[in-house]
């Protein structure tokens, strides 16, 4: 018999990697799904991309695309790959051609994370009091973790045009408050 499944690739946003999608890898695996997470350089939105269509080459299709903050704007670019069956945004971006993630973050309140930075080697690093912004659901173990493993994004990353090349994107967003 032949899975039928659809083929999970998780894209992660800046200041982590493919790691963070650790705690619900294992149980997507136990259902019977192909599992993977994109492990790109947070350099530039082109090069990730790229990234992420290597991946694809290496899973069965149909695959879903996930992303997580700026991953929404890596699927959205990746998403054009005829492997793909769908995409799943996480409290994502998903820009349109031309356009930039920043250009999206501008759209809402400034977060508190963004009090908690350094731009510094050309990188833009957490300063270890702003994890709590970033991750705050965590345990304090867990958090100390995430400073000690956190992947600094390159300083214009979410300056960068990306988005589809003019296709549509038609999203449905979902928010679940207080």
């Amino acid at each position: 018999m032949t899975n039928t499944k659809k083929s999970i690739v998780f894209c992660h946003g800046i200041w982590a990697d493919g790691s963070c999608f650790n705690k619900v890898i294992p149980t997507l695996q136990a259902e019977g799904y192909e599992v993977t997470s994109a492990q790109y350089g947070l350099d530039t939105n082109e090069s990730d991309v790229a990234t992420v269509k290597r991946t694809l080459g290496r899973i069965s299709s149909p695959a879903i695309l996930v992303g997580h903050s700026y991953g929404g704007s890596v699927i959205t670019a990746a998403g054009t790959n005829d492997r793909i069956a769908g995409l799943v945004y996480i409290a994502a971006l998903a820009p349109d051609a031309g356009e930039t993630s920043q250009s999206h973050i501008n759209q809402f309140p400034t977060t508190d994370i963004f009090s908690h930075i350094e731009v510094a080697d050309g990188r833009i690093w957490i300063l270890p009091e702003g994890v709590a912004c970033f991750a705050g659901d965590l345990s304090e173990q867990e958090q100390k973790v995430v400073w000690a493993t956190h992947f600094p994004p390159a300083a214009d990353l979410v300056h960068q045009k990306c988005g589809r090349n003019g296709l549509e994107v038609q999203t449905e967003l979902v928010y679940r408050g207080h």
